[in-house]
C-alpha cells in the first residue's frame, strides 16, 4: 500500500497579464472615434468609457455610448468632487474622463481605450503611470486640414481655431510612445497596427495591475 506512483498535481493556471490602458489622442479629423468603433465592431477585447462633455450631442450619438452628456453646472460639479482623471476646454466645450468609469473597465479583465486631445493626454501620463500613449494622425497637415474642412459640422472661426490646435498638437506628437497613421480607406489596417501595438505592450513581463 503506498507503493504506487505519486499522483501527478494539475499545476495552477496563470494568472491572465492585467489590463493595459491605452490613451488614444491627435489632431481633430484623425479619426480617433472611427478607430475606437471598428475595434469594438471587431470583437477586440477592449472597453470604451465615454468620456464627459457638456457640449449638446450630435446627429446620432448616444448618451452613454459616444460620451456622457452633461450641462455646465453639471460638469463644474463633477470637477469640484474629483471625479475627473483629466478635463480640459476644447473648442469651447469642456470634456473629462471620469475615474469611476475607468476603474469599472479596468475591472472587466479587457484593455481599456481613453480618447482624450493630446493636452489631456499629457495629464492622463502623470495620473497614471504606465498607461500607452498612441498618437493618432491621418497624414500630414494639408491632409488633416482637408478632413477638418470636409466635415461641414463648423463655422469658418472654428475651422480656424481647430486648424491652429491641429498644428500646435502635431507638435506634441514625439512625447507619445507610438504614432499610428490612419490612412484614407484603411480603416482595417489601421487598427491592425493600432492592435499590434498593444499586444506587444501587453505582452512586456513584470506589469503591474494599473491604479486609477
Amino acid at each position: 500500500m503506498g507503493d504506487g506512483p505519486p499522483a501527478e498535481s494539475t499545476p495552477p493556471e496563470a494568472a491572465p497579464p492585467p489590463p493595459l490602458v491605452i490613451v488614444l489622442s491627435g489632431p481633430s479629423g484623425a479619426g480617433k472615434d472611427s478607430v475606437i468603433a471598428r475595434m469594438i465592431e471587431r470583437g477586440l477585447p477592449i472597453v470604451f468609457p465615454p468620456t464627459m462633455t457638456d457640449r449638446a450631442p450630435r446627429e446620432g450619438e448616444r448618451d452613454g455610448v459616444d460620451y456622457h452628456f452633461v450641462s455646465t453646472a453639471q460638469f463644474e460639479r463633477h470637477i469640484a468632487a474629483g471625479d475627473l482623471l483629466e478635463h480640459a476646454l476644447v473648442y469651447r466645450n469642456h470634456k473629462g474622463v471620469p475615474r469611476d468609469g475607468v476603474r469599472a473597465a479596468l475591472e472587466t479583465g479587457k484593455h481599456v481605450v481613453l480618447r482624450v486631445d493630446v493636452q489631456g493626454a499629457a495629464t492622463l501620463r502623470e495620473r497614471i503611470p504606465g498607461a500607452l500613449l498612441v498618437f493618432l494622425t491621418a497624414g500630414d497637415e494639408q491632409a488633416l486640414e482637408a478632413r477638418i474642412r470636409g466635415r461641414g459640422d463648423s463655422d469658418e472661426d472654428d475651422i480656424a481655431r481647430r486648424i491652429e490646435q491641429m498644428r500646435e498638437e502635431f507638435a506634441q506628437a514625439e512625447r507619445f510612445d507610438h504614432r499610428v497613421e490612419n490612412a484614407q480607406g484603411d480603416l482595417d489596417g489601421t487598427v491592425d497596427a493600432l492592435w499590434a501595438i498593444i499586444e506587444r505592450a501587453a505582452a512586456r513581463p513584470g506589469r503591474a495591475l494599473l491604479e486609477v
